[in-house]
């Protein structure tokens, strides 16, 4: 079995018992993929060691692509390898981080992942920590209840993706001719968008790489999250948030 859902942010209630009473019948062998805003790699340091280890103690596997909302400076101490056929990154050995740009066969399907977004909540600005007014300014922010993040503490530029991810995605695609089962993201299409925020979220240079992939790619469906909530954009096109939707069952358990 193979589900998937929406963004967690650090709180995986959906996935207890009484919540997700499907639970019960899976094994290590069956996945549950986060589309981004996975959270629970947050402070970078044993803070996170009860989550992640909760996690792992779950009877599946918790696959995740990377959100706007993670932290990058601490995904980074967790070393690439290689994983039913792209990059990854253990951070439990079953809670697994599917990097940008890969293409990952799981139970005869194929995968094409490409995390990142940029933030909706940063209109104020981004506070540098290390700047001589950021205390004042991160307390006048607050009592004003503007829209802010703090540079390397709750925001990070490594939310989009670098031009070397870019490339590394188009290798990909190139090598398996632009054609997959799946695509697994945490943004989306201009296209899609548009019709999610109606004008009211811009385009970026991540959008536009996934509109690109939206008009040449051949694929069956496509998941992903960000926006907070739970939608179907036609009979391609699933946004996800609480909800946890089965993708596909194998032959044994459709008998």
């Amino acid at each position: 079995m193979i589900y998937i859902t929406g963004d967690t942010h650090g709180d995986f209630t959906r996935l207890e018992a009484e919540n997700f009473p499907q639970r019960k019948s899976l094994t290590k062998e069956d996945y549950m993929i986060i589309c981004g805003d996975f959270g629970a790699v947050w402070f970078g340091d044993e803070r996170d060691a009860g989550r992640l280890d909760w996690l792992e103690k779950l009877p599946f596997t918790v696959l995740f692509v990377g959100g706007n909302h993670e932290n990058y400076d601490a995904l980074k101490a967790f070393p690439v390898t290689e994983w039913h056929g792209g990059k990854v990154q253990f951070i439990r050995p079953h809670v697994i981080h599917l990097l940008r740009g890969q293409l990952y066969e799981l139970e005869g399907h194929t995968f094409f992942t490409m995390g990142g977004a940029s933030s909706h909540d940063i209109d104020d600005g981004i506070l540098d920590p290390d700047a001589p007014d950021f205390e004042r300014l991160f307390f006048e922010y607050r009592r004003h209840r503007c829209m802010f993040r703090v540079n390397h503490i709750s925001w990070w530029a490594e939310e989009l993706p670098s031009d070397e991810e870019y490339e590394e995605a188009r290798k990909t695609l190139e090598r398996c001719g632009w054609k997959m089962d799946y695509i697994i993201t945490h943004d989306c299409p201009d296209t899609l968008v548009d019709i999610i925020g109606r004008g009211f979220y811009e385009h970026d240079k991540l959008t536009a790489f996934l509109e690109e992939v939206y008009k040449y790619a051949e694929y069956s469906h496509w998941f992903f999250g960000h926006y907070h909530e739970n939608y179907e954009l036609g009979d391609r096109h699933t946004l996800l948030y609480e909800i946890i939707t089965p993708l596909f069952m194998d032959e044994d358990e459709e008998e």
